[in-house]
């Protein structure tokens, strides 16, 4: 019969080693997840940006140009969850380890938290540091997850220590057993099969009944468990409500509350035949859900109205601040414009058109009085990102605007809200700041924007683009007579012509729907006649100045793409 061995009985349980990393693991992440639900929580109650965020923003504003870009390329407008996500799990993966490190050394574990603190303080100084209160979330989750460390590091030794115990108490008794008689000469008699010791010195028999250092049972299981949990429900209740308490304290500054006012001289509603109708095609007016957003904040920016002011200052002879009421009490118009990302692809969906509501920004920019000399108007969002737009092109009569609405309603919060700048004719990186806070009159030659310091242009006209809707990507359609649909925009300079081919064969003049004017977009249709089978269709924009979009492919980066849309599509 086979001896019963300490090896093979350890083998009915996890081994010691293995509870242990569980247990730390789960130590080091609820200490992670207290940090942040207690900084979102007092992000809330400060109104700053909660620590997380603040590191992203200078993840993203240190990242070398090459890589931003090919991270937009990659991932588009998914491109902050998946900085957010990365940033989350980073956190979560170091704080299960310095959890599992703290069981042994509890100095490693509030090391970690401190290293923590300090990159989210360091965050904070490279891009918030005029932002009063914005290092108290920092500090306020360093505190939570210093204290849910000690707490979940208590409750843990509760539990762990009965189970070394009882190992240690299991191996006493199997010293201590029985042992041989031995005759004369000193010599063992020869014990029956059953009762041979084993390694340790410990009877088969009585092995088989020792007891075994299973999970600890009773109190400190029990408390751990119960320790864990509270952390747990504590730090999901500070983060649910450090999301829900900004709408709250916003009081009568939020969104549904801002009543925006006729424009003074209202535009006539669309013309007839502004939208073709035709299934698939992008619709002339662009809703704000469906609007694209690009921009570098990694969270909506919580603006509140009553609190909010623009600052005008710089080279201007008379530097002045408005606030909402003041602003809505202006004179406001209406302009239909179409904005465009540059980061763009040829065929791409970072375009749309709506509606805008605002004041005009050359008026705001002659009560300043601008100096002669100030070529750049370098506006800031409230989340410190800046944008330079050259002053003659505001000033050109075009329907440069401070843009309090969008489609009929307030700008939604992602879209700017409560104000923003809306330029026609160049892209958005350099005209459309978003919840702007601040213009100041300078020059080009003495100060830089946000993307011009990463080497994009500084002088960026939107370039003739034009995109096939209809049939989709690698979509099906009848053979015989096939609906050939799309957009094209050369903003504030108008399309005059846009013509289509198939298969590579001659290019056809395509049908045009009404605009409003030369800022927005418009569609075009035309028909074709295929046989079954895969196809191409093909696709080019002229402008009002008689320049046709050329065929080579550029990239967005760093002032726009150029290139001919080209959507294969199959016949059946």
């Amino acid at each position: 019969m086979p001896h019963v061995t300490t090896e093979t009985r350890g083998t009915r349980n996890p081994p010691r080693d293995r509870r242990r990393t569980v247990v730390g693991t789960v130590v080091g992440l609820l200490s992670v997840g207290a940090s942040l639900g207690a900084a979102e929580l007092a992000s809330a109650l400060t109104r700053t940006a909660p620590p997380v965020v603040a590191v992203g923003d200078a993840v993203v504003d240190n990242t070398p140009p090459a890589l931003m870009e090919l991270a937009i390329s990659l991932f588009g407008t998914a491109d902050k969850v998946v900085l957010l996500s990365g940033i989350a799990v980073v956190l979560l993966g170091v704080g299960a380890a310095l959890g599992v490190a703290a069981l042994r050394r509890p100095a490693v574990g509030y090391t970690g938290l401190a290293v923590f603190a300090a990159a989210g303080i360091a965050a904070v100084l490279l891009r918030r540091a005029d932002e009063p209160g914005a290092a108290i979330p920092v500090l306020v989750g360093a505190a939570a997850g210093a204290s849910a460390l000690a707490l979940l590091l208590r409750s843990a030794r509760g539990y762990l220590r009965p189970a070394a115990e009882a190992a240690a108490g299991a191996g006493g008794q199997a010293g201590a057993g029985p042992q041989a008689p031995t005759d004369a000469q000193g010599t063992k008699d020869a014990p029956a099969p059953q009762d041979t010791p084993d390694a340790h010195g410990t009877g088969g028999a009585q092995a088989a009944h020792a007891p075994e250092p299973g999970p600890a049972q009773g109190p400190g299981r029990r408390g751990f468990v119960l320790t864990a949990a509270g952390v747990l429900a504590a730090s999901g209740a500070a983060g649910a409500l450090g999301r829900l308490l900004p709408s709250a304290l916003g009081g009568t500054g939020g969104r549904s509350a801002l009543v925006l006012p006729a424009a003074a001289e209202p535009l006539a509603p669309l013309p007839s035949g502004t939208d073709l109708g035709v299934p698939g095609l992008s619709p002339f007016s662009t809703p704000a859900e469906d609007f694209y957003r690009i921009d570098t904040a990694l969270t909506v920016p919580r603006v509140d109205v009553s609190r909010w002011t623009l600052r005008v200052h710089g080279m201007v002879d008379r530097p002045f601040e408005i606030d909402m009421e003041e602003l809505l009490g202006l004179p406001l118009v209406e302009a239909d414009i179409t904005l465009t990302c540059v980061s763009n692809q040829v065929g791409g969906d970072l375009a749309g058109n709506t509606r805008w509501l605002g004041h005009p920004l050359a008026e705001l920019l002659r009560r300043a009085g601008v100096q002669a000399d100030a070529d750049q108007i370098l506006s800031t969002s409230q989340d410190g990102w800046t944008c330079g737009t050259p002053t003659e092109v505001v000033m050109d009569g075009r329907d440069a605007l401070l843009a309090v609405g969008m489609g009929g309603e307030a700008l939604t919060p992602v879209h700017g809200y409560p104000a923003r700048m809306v330029v026609p004719g160049l892209y958005g990186f350099v005209s459309a700041t978003k919840w702007v806070t601040d213009i100041k009159l300078t020059r080009f030659a003495d100060e830089q924007a946000y993307w011009a310091q990463r080497g994009w242009a500084v002088r960026a006209p939107i370039k003739t683009m034009s995109r096939v809707d209809v049939p989709a990507p690698l979509g099906r359609v009848g053979s015989g007579e096939v609906v050939l649909a799309g957009v094209a925009w050369a903003q504030h300079r108008g399309v005059d012509a846009v013509e289509v081919r198939v298969d590579d064969g001659e290019w056809q003049t395509a049908e045009l729907a009404r605009v409003p004017g030369i800022d927005t977009w418009v569609q075009w249709v035309a028909e074709t006649v295929v046989d079954p089978g895969q196809h191409t269709v093909e696709v080019r924009a002229t402008d009002s100045t008689g320049r046709t979009q050329p065929p080579e492919r550029v990239d967005p980066i760093p002032n726009g793409a150029t290139g001919w849309h080209r959507v294969r599509f199959t016949a059946e």
